[in-house]
């Protein structure tokens, strides 16, 4: 992790700089500023390897600066926020965060949050689930096709109708998790698991809007609703 590198932007100076000593300490290089617009100037000079948003930072808050590094890179995004049961946790995800951490927050909690967003990061490649009962059309290298969907699990590639369509990495892991099994409904226990790399469980407002973002890139019919048990991929 010594080269891994942080940008951290957060306004509280003790928190700021708390959190920065017990990453540095856990061998991350940080780069750690007060509000929003230094923020995605540092963005774009140090070209980080993941970043840790606060929502409530002056300038240009966390969630439209998360907006305007997704515009720009598909680098995984934390979100921090001292309000668990606030909107703000849907708005983080909705503008692309890939997950959040609730302020306060232990320093080796968000260190093994951290570990596990770039660890999905770092290995894309799609889980090993047992296929479901709709078997989608298996084309050559790997591309499986469902309807006027295609996915590559080689090429880590999504195609729509045949335009190419843009999936951040988290999604991108979403999709493959469903791939593996087509029309079998998987929990949100287990994508929380097997996406997010929580074995101890999660919130599952992550799935549900991880969910929600795919299905408007790859269609809305495509990824069906089991009340009381999860979601499947329709072939």
């Amino acid at each position: 992790m010594a080269d891994t590198h942080v940008l951290f932007v957060e306004d509280d100076d003790v928190i700021r700089e708390a959190t920065q000593l017990a990453l540095e300490r856990d061998g991350f290089e940080v780069t750690a500023v007060p509000d929003g617009l230094l923020g995605l100037e540092k963005f774009r000079a140090r070209k980080p390897d993941i970043a840790l948003l606060d929502v409530m930072v002056p300038g240009l808050d966390g969630v439209s600066l998360c907006r305007r590094i997704r515009d720009e890179s598909t680098v995984p995004v934390i979100m921090l926020s001292a309000r668990a049961d606030s909107i703000d946790v849907v708005l983080g995800l909705e503008a692309g965060a890939d997950d959040y951490v609730t302020k306060p927050f232990d320093g080796a909690v968000l260190v093994a949050r951290i570990r596990a967003v770039l660890r999905r990061f770092g290995h894309a490649s799609g889980p090993n689930g047992a296929a479901g009962a709709d078997t989608p059309e298996e084309l050559e290298g790997g591309v499986l096709r469902f309807g006027d969907l295609e996915v590559d699990t080689e090429g880590m590639e999504v195609r729509k109708g045949g335009a190419p369509v843009a999936l951040t990495p988290t999604e991108m892991r979403l999709l493959l998790e469903f791939s593996a099994a087509p029309g079998t409904v998987l929990s949100r226990d287990r994508l929380l698991e097997r996406v997010w790399d929580y074995g101890w469980g999660g919130d599952t407002r992550v799935v549900d809007v991880h969910v929600q973002r795919l299905r408007g890139k790859i269609g809305q019919d495509r990824i069906e609703t089991v009340r009381g048990f999860g979601y499947k991929l329709r072939g």
